[in-house]
């Protein structure tokens, strides 16, 4: 199926990210200042497992040191922020996941905004997202940085180009669309009180979907010839009882009209981790310019 011209796949696009990771973590190193990226879980590892493998297997490739710190579904809110405190005053600490989901006890904004701006490789801080609305775009959230890649892995020109975003949520749908902004797009935002959301849908020379409904884009609300980057993570059964990955767009028939279509899986995930590779070197290169003016470079 993802042998089909149309299909814009994430691997391409997450290896050349890779590779200027790694190119800049070997320079870093050899400069003494190793990157080095802490991801927290907590509770049930399971259910973030395999992200967990995959965010450590890309990272020990692009040379960057990976810890996981796991802590018990019991653990206090109190307790695990004193531990990201703990984290954030680590030199030798650039970076900081928090893997979700966390336990109903632990609040996820509350964890979040504990996380030092200046690691917050997941751009998911208040005053990281904030940044966006200023054109500071080099660490934005990491999922939202990927979309917009697949949409310039296309060759299209985002000036003036007309951008249909499906989904208003704070660290894929909003930070998407101050993303385009920044690229000088006309950028449209659609969320669950949009009126006729076809009407819109179809008027986009890109679209970007990210509401968690399966197949919510059908053919007839596409532009023939559109970008269509499909962010959406659904899971399905067939009338076997197979669970399947699927989007937020009806892939099958909307590829007969697209000009370029992400698939799911293989699309956005791939082009996320390498987005959050990257934004470790931005943070590493961000505290290393702290230390170099506070105490004058080595």
């Amino acid at each position: 199926m993802t042998d089909d011209p149309r299909y814009l796949k994430g691997a391409p696009v997450a290896e050349r990210i890779l590779a200027e990771v790694r190119e800049q973590a070997l320079a870093a190193t050899e400069d003494g200042w190793k990157p080095k990226l802490v991801s927290i879980t907590v509770g049930d590892v399971d259910a973030v497992d395999v992200y967990v493998r995959n965010q450590r297997r890309k990272a020990q490739a692009a040379g960057i040191d990976f810890e996981e710190r796991n802590f018990p579904a019991t653990v206090s809110p109190a307790e695990l922020e004193a531990s990201i405190h703990g984290m954030n005053a680590d030199p030798r600490v650039t970076g900081i996941i928090m893997q979700r989901p966390l336990p109903a006890a632990i609040p996820v904004r509350s964890m979040q905004r504990a996380i030092h701006p200046l690691k917050d490789v997941e751009g998911m801080h208040p005053a990281s997202i904030g940044n966006i609305v200023y054109n500071e775009l080099d660490l934005a959230p990491c999922t939202a940085a990927a979309s917009v890649e697949l949409l310039k892995a296309t060759g299209l020109d985002l000036k003036g180009l007309e951008v249909v975003v499906v989904g208003h949520s704070e660290i894929v749908g909003k930070p998407i669309a101050f993303l385009l902004l920044s690229e000088g797009a006309t950028v449209t935002v659609c969320h669950h009180m949009t009126r006729s959301l076809a009407s819109h849908a179809r008027r986009a020379d890109a679209l970007f979907v990210a509401v968690g409904k399966p197949r919510l884009i059908r053919a007839d609300m596409v532009k023939p010839g559109a970008a269509v980057i499909d962010i959406g993570i659904n899971t399905e059964r067939d009338a076997d009882g197979r669970e399947r990955v699927v989007g937020d767009v009806d892939t099958e028939s909307v590829k007969h009209v697209a000009s370029w279509i992400t698939p799911v899986p293989g699309g956005v995930g791939p082009v996320t981790v390498s987005i959050l590779l990257r934004n470790t070197m931005v943070a590493l290169n961000r505290q290393r310019n702290l230390y170099e003016a506070s105490y004058g470079a080595r």
